[in-house]
């Protein structure tokens, strides 16, 4: 997701310091969440290789179960970014959502 090694000292307030044997060894800094959601979607159009908007809907629902997997939709304005780069509404997200959780449930019940 981006995130960047750093000497235990250089790290702030917002970095996670590993600590081994109590000594801090190294820091982590991870990205804002929103900067991640738009590197799992430049991922993602790599990945298949076109830009999401153009992806038919079978895929855009894929995509969608994806990002809701990594948990792309607690990132604040998730629902919005993602309609943005799908080329479609949110309530069409809301819609994929859904039914991607309707499967789930299908799976989970044996049919």
């Amino acid at each position: 997701m981006g995130g960047e090694l750093l000497e235990a000292a250089q790290a702030g307030p917002d970095d996670v310091v590993l600590v081994w044997e109590g000594r801090d060894v190294m820091a982590v800094r991870l990205p804002q969440l929103s900067e991640s959601l738009d590197h799992v979607l430049s991922a993602m159009e790599r990945t298949y290789g076109s830009p999401l908007s153009g992806l038919d809907r079978r895929a855009k629902q894929s995509v969608v179960r994806t990002l809701e997997a990594r948990g792309a939709f607690a990132v604040r304005h998730g629902v919005e970014t993602v309609a943005s780069a799908l080329g479609v509404s949110r309530f069409t997200v809301y819609n994929y959502i859904n039914y991607a959780n309707e499967q789930r449930a299908r799976e989970a019940g044996g049919g």
